[in-house]
């Protein structure tokens, strides 16, 4: 790898042993991907996904204790995922035992940690940080080294950001040294189209399932969809970015996609069009019956597949302001009609604390109250880690949460019906 003065005395341990043995892990990381040169990171913060202070991640506490001691703390402040924790959800007492003194039992010394490292707030705590109530909103064309797969996708896809999917600690790395390896993502090629989808379907298609069905697809691959115009329109308003925020999400986790093209609606694709697509690209037509495919395929881990609901998460990635908003008043609406004052299910929706605050303090915030539903700022994923967890019959409107766990996924407008009206699991 070319290294430039300034890195190649950093490598040379310059700036203490800890600082090279960063820097030689940066140039090892780019290697291994055909990476010829590092370049600077541009961003003002950083997003770094690891927040849980599980007991298991003993050698993360180690490496973090080995960089606060050398003074190799993060050039930027940063945000991080959500935490996994709030007395407010409901569990059991032997799952909230499991929780504080067996899972997470080092959550407050690893938040020291991060605090020390370069924490940007207390409130910094959100797979959703470039919501504009958490102020992490990197500007289109700066590199980035975060991690979190929906946080990473929507950076670069709905804002123009350069950034790959790295993994934990290898974000940190980066923000620490000001460089990250040249390579993937970061590249022009490396953002160019493989793929091109086109959506024929009779009506909007829902965010989670059409992500899940291209992510499945393309996998790593980048593709540029075509056809979502007629519902999406021309300009990224507050609906358009929040359906392409659930969207991008499933695409990452359903497979691993870190960049995605909207003909005629994110920057890129309004900058260039079709030149982001190679000439030999693949060709994947989505319609009604490829939705429902897509759909039935998904596996049902319940131990009872027919049992009722006993949780019900909304919110992975963390709502909007706007979602919270259209949500209260789906409610309202739903739980009206079918003549009930509060959800017949237990159901947790969870979002940012910055967009909680600002939810809190509007009307909107005692109208969600007022139906049971519980406001939470935590990571569902985090929650249904829990061995006690998994066999509860969970259901969920996110296509991450259900990739990750044994939740059962549903549309919004069926997850709706069953908070309502109170329908089982079948």
């Amino acid at each position: 790898m070319r290294l430039t003065q300034e890195q190649q005395a950093i490598l040379d341990g310059e700036k203490g042993e800890t600082m090279a043995k960063v820097m030689k892990t940066l140039i090892m990381y780019g290697e291994i991907f055909g990476a010829e040169s590092l370049v600077p990171v541009t961003s003002r913060y950083n997003h770094l996904v690891t927040s849980f202070g599980l007991k298991a991640l003993g050698p993360v506490y180690g490496l973090m204790d080995e960089l606060i001691k050398a003074g190799a703390v993060s050039g930027q402040k940063f945000s991080v995922d959500p935490r996994p924790l709030d007395p407010k959800v409901p569990a059991n007492m032997l799952q909230k035992l499991v929780f504080k003194k067996f899972m997470y039992s080092k959550q407050d010394f690893y938040e020291g940690q991060l605090r020390t490292l370069g924490l940007k707030d207390d409130e910094a705590f959100s797979c959703a940080c470039y919501l504009d109530e958490q102020g992490n909103r990197p500007e289109k064309g700066e590199v980035l080294s975060w991690a979190e797969s929906s946080a990473v996708v929507y950076a670069n896809s709905v804002l123009g950001a350069r950034c790959n999917r790295n993994s934990g600690i290898m974000d940190l790395m980066g923000s620490i040294a000001g460089y990250v390896p040249c390579f993937g993502l970061l590249t022009d090629e490396g953002r160019k189209a493989t793929w091109v989808i086109r959506v024929e379907t009779s009506e909007k298609p829902e965010a989670q399932l059409l992500g899940s069905a291209i992510g499945m697809k393309v996998m790593e691959d980048v593709p540029y969809v075509m056809g979502l115009d007629r519902w999406l329109g021309g300009e990224l308003t507050e609906a358009a970015c929040a359906y392409l925020k659930d969207f991008g999400a499933a695409t990452a986790s359903n497979g691993a996609v870190g960049l995605y093209h909207i003909d005629g609606l994110t920057p890129e694709a309004k900058e260039l069009g079709e030149k982001l697509i190679v000439p030999d690209a693949r060709v994947y037509v989505i319609d009604d019956d490829e939705l429902r495919r897509v759909k039935e395929s998904y596996p049902l881990v319940w131990k009872d597949p027919g049992a009722k609901p006993k949780l019900c998460f909304v919110g992975c990635p963390h709502l909007s302001l706007q979602q919270l908003q259209d949500w209260t008043v789906a409610l309202e609406e739903g739980l009206q009609a079918a003549g009930r004052k509060k959800v017949a299910i237990p159901t947790v929706f969870t979002t940012a604390p910055g967009v909680k605050r600002a939810f809190a303090a509007s009307a909107y915030g005692p109208r969600l109250e007022a139906t049971g539903v519980i406001l939470s700022c935590i990571c569902p994923l985090m929650y249904m880690n829990n061995p006690l967890c998994g066999p509860m019959p969970v259901i969920t409107c996110s296509n991450k949460l259900r990739t990750y766990s044994t939740a059962r996924y549903y549309t919004e407008a069926e997850i709706l019906e069953k908070i309502t009206k109170g329908e089982g699991g079948k």
